[in-house]
């Protein structure tokens, strides 16, 4: 699947969105239970925003002193007998996890939800060299089986699509033969993951946060699928952003905390695991051989820059959660695997502006990302900056838009000629005036008054109502200024 999801262009798969109505509803409905979740959590803590300064002062020497702590995560985890592989770009890690998978002759590979797995498109690699890789969290497990539909969303991926829905995949796919009751489904996909459990031989994790002192992998989830798909195959495989760790379990603690009330609202997710390196001697359960794949690709690119403040990201979910773009276009439209405003941000440093230029420009910059995000990344000032490279540096704006703003330039910079146009104003957009409003813009701004009015030049300038009231002369005549 990799970073980008889709072929079409950005107007097209926001227009896919919009026609979208149940994905739409189902959007909203999500968006306005999770941020009242959010909201009711924070307030129990009573000093949400104290906690807030903590989260990002964490993140943010996490990442001044990241080389110190990659050091000493990978000396860790080897001392435990774990390996470590630091992987550069995609592809290193792909042909490292090929390579671990293939020397244990094995064929089934169960994962837990995992956001960098499918950057990397690692279950697309991995199913090419003939290996059966299963998702055993329930949404991406809905999704895979329903022709590997991709996740619209961080934390929910099925976000888009409602039970009976679902019923119809598990009926096509899987055998399914009953209602579309939430625990009927459940049940049944339990009991079908069962199977995949007992019989994987490697088993492959994300990771929320690694724990440098201890050379620890920390798990967050509420279905207890990641336990198991630790626990039961020999092989343990962990795949991390690079800028996922934390120094001790007490910054570990802080940044929980913030996740599982910013993401759903809970104080706590049912399970929330450490686990550290393979089985040892004495132990009962867990892999004999573990391996951790540390994932650059491009993040370290934008550390020293502006841009630096997207990596303390925690992947909560609570940026989309609140945004009013995401909740009428949906996650596929961003066509990313990061969607909202972290995916706007962050998808066009990772994949490059040539297949991303459009998605800063998809956010009304009201702030609400900023306001709602746990570790204060300044989301709306992010996407401002990035439309200024965009212009600036990348000299990627569409030519109408250049050709626009050098005629606005040349026409403000001369009084004679900004007066000619503001005189013309009122009659050149007359053709499009309707009700004082224009209805269908020409050019430009055909895009925006499609689904907005734009209001229409009024024909007396406010330099002429000016001049005219300096003069005490009110619009019926009267000077007032001789009475």
């Amino acid at each position: 699947m990799g970073l980008q999801i889709s072929e079409k262009n950005f107007k097209n798969r926001m227009s896919d969105g919009l026609q979208d109505d149940f994905m739409r509803g189902a959007v909203r409905d999500a968006q306005e239970r999770l941020q009242t979740n959010r909201l009711k959590a924070a307030d129990q803590l009573g000093n949400w925003e104290e906690w807030r300064s903590l989260g990002e002062e964490i993140r943010q020497h996490v990442l001044a002193n990241l080389d110190y702590y990659l050091y000493q995560l990978s000396e860790q985890v080897s001392k435990r007998g774990g390996h470590v592989f630091f992987a550069q770009t995609a592809v290193e890690a792909q042909e490292y996890i090929k390579d671990v998978v293939g020397k244990k002759n094995g064929r089934k590979v169960v994962k837990s939800k995992s956001m960098v797995t499918e950057e990397i498109s690692l279950n697309e690699c991995l199913e090419e060299i003939g290996y059966d890789v299963v998702e055993t969290d329930l949404g991406e497990y809905i999704l895979q089986i329903d022709d590997h539909d991709p996740p619209s969303h961080i934390v929910a991926p099925a976000l888009h699509k409602n039970k009976e829905q679902i019923r119809d995949v598990f009926t096509k796919k899987i055998g399914y033969t009953k209602s579309e009751k939430p625990e009927e489904l459940a049940a049944y996909a339990r009991k079908m993951l069962r199977k995949e459990f007992l019989s994987a031989d490697i088993g492959i994790t994300g990771c929320n946060f690694a724990i440098a002192e201890s050379g620890s992998i920390g798990l967050v989830t509420n279905e207890g699928n990641a336990r198991m798909v630790t626990t039961l195959p020999k092989t343990q495989i962990t795949v991390m952003g690079m800028e996922k760790i934390v120094p001790t379990y007490e910054e570990f603690e802080v940044l929980v905390s913030l996740l599982t009330r910013s993401a759903v609202g809970q104080r706590l997710t049912s399970y929330v695991t450490a686990l550290t390196g393979p089985r040892e001697i004495g132990e009962i359960d867990g892999p004999e051989e573990f391996h951790l794949v540390i994932v650059d690709n491009g993040r370290s690119a934008i550390l020293g820059t502006e841009f630096q403040p997207v990596l303390q990201c925690i992947r909560c979910a609570a940026c989309i959660n609140v945004c009013p773009v995401y909740r009428h276009i949906g996650g596929h439209s961003y066509g990313s695997i990061y969607p909202g405003p972290i995916g706007a941000v962050l998808t066009p440093l990772l994949g490059g502006y040539e297949e991303h230029k459009e998605l800063p420009y998809a956010s009304s910059l009201c702030g609400a990302c900023t306001e709602a995000c746990p570790v204060k990344i300044p989301l709306h000032e992010l996407l401002h900056k990035h439309r200024q490279v965009i212009v600036e540096r990348e000299g990627k704006a569409p030519i109408s838009e250049k050709l626009m703003m050098k005629a606005f330039g040349l026409g403000a910079a001369s009084s004679g000629l900004y007066g000619f146009g503001s005189k013309l104003a009122s009659t050149a957009a007359k053709p499009f005036v309707k009700n004082k409003k224009i209805k269908k813009g020409p050019g430009p701004l055909k895009a925006w008054t499609e689904i907005r009015d734009f209001p229409a030049p009024n024909k007396e300038r406010f330099r002429d109502w000016f001049k005219n009231h300096k003069e005490g002369v009110d619009h019926d005549g009267w000077n007032h200024s001789k009475s």
